[in-house]
């Protein structure tokens, strides 16, 4: 296994203090992009109406969250994915996504002073030039489709750039990370989604599905995949990180990984203490999820928890093993309180870049991490996708289609 370090030039490391004023220059100069963030669903849950971006006040600091407009700009944030995520077993999951894909739209119609929606990769030069935040939308699980391919289209044109294909709960076509496999990875309808997604020129992401549908993925794929909020497993052995097998295809793929921030994905003393939770089969967020973490807490004494450092050590386990070029970052924030010590919301994002600077990072490399290997990926997947439109047409049908009569539909 190669060392596990990244994008090293032999620079001496520096101080606290000078690392983080490099961190900021580095940050003014190149796009830090964020590869994931649940503030969509956030106001979702603590507005009334539902989804009242308006009522929320993104404007104004949210003591009592991780992500708001003062704070992206603190952060330095250049480019951020807003996530349409639903639940695995939400109610009418196709309308969900739409409504979830309507708080995103909603965001940048409501702060056209603050953010630029993202429908090409050259909107992100556009957005900088503006002085604006560029915003991408994505779809996190594809429950929303409830088993047919049209809803791919109808996502891609609201804006859709990026879908994450199951969340915590197994499909009837994708088998998820967290949940019983039910596949053995893909089944026919699901390698339809990914050739669909390939040929809208949408970006297909892996983070939470299994690591055979990961391979599935890498095997089917024409375009370079993300993993867009995921660790390394081999560092912390929750079933949501990536395995070395996996890390290292992802450079004959183009792909990348993208660091996250949730505790239970750095700290191997944290999924130990969560192993009677996850038994329950609760799906890791909501109240009983939250009553379930109070009683063992009462029962087991606190969680453990993680710091910004063991961030930076997952970063360079995977660029040792497949090098920075295939690296990014994708916080995560959900507007929960448990993130590490060090990257509590997301005005912390030059705390990270500097202690990368302290290790001794390349400004070369840490470009890449902040924004430029996603641009990259973002480049190849919609050049992929002008190609693949310009010879074959769209697919379509449900999964009985691709997957036989007796397929759930």
């Amino acid at each position: 296994m190669a060392k596990p370090v990244g994008g090293k030039t032999g620079a001496k490391s520096r101080g606290k203090t000078t690392a983080l004023v490099h961190a900021k220059s580095l940050m003014a100069k190149s796009p830090f992009i964020d590869g994931h963030n649940d503030l969509p669903w956030v106001i979702r849950e603590k507005t009334g109406p539902k989804g009242d971006v308006a009522g929320f006040g993104l404007a104004k600091q949210h003591n009592d969250g991780d992500t708001d407009i003062p704070r992206l700009r603190k952060g330095m944030v250049a480019g951020q994915v807003f996530a349409a995520f639903v639940p695995s077993e939400i109610p009418h999951p196709g309308r969900a996504t739409l409504e979830q894909l309507d708080i995103i739209r909603r965001i940048g119609d409501t702060h056209p002073d603050v953010f630029h929606p993202v429908l090409r990769v050259a909107d992100m030069a556009r957005a900088r030039k503006a002085r604006k935040i560029g915003m991408i939308m994505s779809v996190e699980g594809g429950v929303g489709l409830e088993n047919s391919l049209s809803p791919l289209r109808i996502w891609h044109a609201m804006g859709a750039r990026l879908m994450t294909l199951c969340h915590n709960g197994t499909l009837d076509w994708c088998d998820s990370a967290t949940d019983t496999a039910r596949h053995d990875g893909l089944t026919d309808f699901g390698r339809a989604v990914v050739a669909e997604l390939n040929r809208l020129g949408m970006i297909i992401d892996c983070a939470h599905v299994s690591p055979k549908v990961m391979h599935d993925v890498l095997d089917a794929s024409t375009a370079p995949i993300v993993f867009s909020h995921s660790n390394a497993r081999a560092l912390c052995p929750h079933p949501r990180n990536v395995p070395d097998d996996v890390i290292d295809r992802v450079p004959a793929n183009g792909g990348i990984i993208m660091a996250t921030f949730i505790s239970a994905f750095l700290n191997p003393a944290i999924v130990t203490w969560q192993e009677p939770l996850r038994a329950l089969g609760l799906d890791g967020y909501g109240p009983k999820w939250d009553a379930a973490v109070k009683a063992h807490e009462a029962a087991h004494g606190p969680c453990p928890t993680a710091a910004l450092a063991d961030v930076a050590t997952h970063i360079e386990y995977i660029a040792g093993r497949i090098g920075p070029q295939h690296l990014g970052i994708g916080s995560d924030f959900y507007g929960g309180p448990i993130m590490p010590d060090g990257l509590e919301d997301v005005s912390r994002f030059p705390n990270l870049i500097a202690e990368l600077v302290r290790r001794g990072w390349s400004d070369r490399a840490l470009i890449g991490l902040m924004g430029g290997n996603f641009l990259r990926v973002f480049k190849s997947v919609e050049g992929e996708g002008l190609r693949l439109r310009a010879t074959i047409a769209p697919l379509i049908g449900t999964i009985q289609d691709y997957d036989g009569p007796e397929a759930a539909f």
